[in-house]
C-alpha cells in the first residue's frame, strides 16, 4: 500500500482503492510485455468515507476499512491521480467482495 503525501478523504459511502499491479516478470525471469499483462480485478482499500446517510440522517458505516483486500468490478469507479499513483474511487456498494 502506498503512503500518499496528499490526503484524499472519500465522502459518504465512497471507498478509495489502489488496483494491484500485474506481474511484470515470469517465474523464470522473463519480462512480460505490457500488452500481454492482464489487468487484475483486485485491490487494496486506501481510505473509506464515513458511510451512507439515510433520509432520516442516520449513518450506516462501511464494512470496509483501510488495508482490506477487495474484489473490484471490471468497469466503473472514478480514476483519481495522487502523487503519480492511479487510484480508483468506488461506492461502497460497487465493491464485489472482501478477500481474505
Amino acid at each position: 500500500m502506498p503512503k500518499l503525501s496528499k490526503t484524499v478523504i472519500p465522502m459518504m459511502d465512497r471507498v478509495l482503492v489502489q488496483r494491484i499491479k500485474p506481474q511484470q516478470k515470469t517465474a523464470s525471469g522473463l519480462y512480460i510485455p505490457e500488452k500481454a499483462q492482464e489487468a487484475l480485478n483486485e485491490g487494496y482499500v486506501i481510505a473509506v468515507g464515513k458511510g451512507l446517510v439515510t433520509q432520516e440522517g442516520k449513518v450506516i458505516p462501511s464494512e470496509l476499512k483501510e488495508g482490506d483486500k477487495v474484489l473490484l468490478p471490471p468497469y466503473g469507479g472514478s480514476i483519481v491521480k495522487v502523487d503519480n499513483e492511479e487510484l480508483i474511487l468506488f461506492r461502497d456498494s460497487e465493491i464485489l467482495a472482501k478477500l481474505q
